[in-house]
């Protein structure tokens, strides 16, 4: 394994990346660093699949100077149980993709006005896909636990985080630092059972 691609343009992600990846000791690029600019559309219907199609898409538009890197990809999401587990596989796109996370936070906590707690329950899950250089691909996947918060805090994460509470924390998993986040995380959890397939694969 010559490298990493990680098939995202977002920076917040790519500093998750990197810190949890950065001992394979490899470089680790973002889809936008390579120059890649495919059209992906995520028309899976789970995780796992929309992160399977958008791996195999920017495999297949790897330029030649990235021969013998490894291409991931991740899908995430917020399921909600109050809510039939909205948004979903729809979080990035919920009330639509240019609409401010400040907003779609507000409204999925106005639409949960009036629920108690323990009917809050919501969950981020986060599902990886990895194309190997020889074609062959792996998966991976991570969940953490929570409950829809009363009001936005924390400046730490991104997307939903400010909403996302953790009852045994006391705080969202916005307000965690970089390293707290990285260890429960979802993401962080998926990411690590990837690394140590990957590190396996290089054995």
């Amino acid at each position: 394994m010559k490298g990493i691609i990680f098939a995202t343009g977002n920076e917040g992600k790519m500093r998750e990346v990197r810190s949890i990846l950065g001992d394979l000791q490899v470089p680790v690029l973002s889809m936008k660093e390579a120059g890649i600019d495919a059209d992906i559309v995520e028309n899976g219907s789970t995780f796992a699949e929309n992160a399977a199609i958008k791996a195999r898409a920017v495999a297949e538009a790897l330029p030649d100077a990235y021969n013998g890197y490894v291409v991931l990809a991740d899908d995430s999401g917020l399921e909600i149980d109050y809510l039939h587990k909205e948004p979903g596989i729809y979080s990035a796109r919920y009330l639509g993709e240019d609409t401010p996370y400040s907003e779609k936070n507000r409204i999925l906590m106005e639409r949960l006005d009036g629920v108690p707690d323990e009917k809050r329950t919501a969950r981020f899950v986060c599902a990886i896909a990895a194309v190997l250089p020889d074609g062959s691909s792996l998966d991976s996947r991570g969940t953490i636990e929570g409950i829809i918060g009363y009001e936005q805090a924390g400046e730490n994460g991104f997307g939903y985080d400010p909403i996302f509470y953790l009852p045994e924390k006391g705080c969202t998993t916005a307000e965690l630092s970089s390293e707290e986040k990285n260890r429960l995380s979802h993401r962080g959890k998926a990411l690590r059972a990837m690394k140590e397939q990957l590190r396996r694969g290089d054995e």
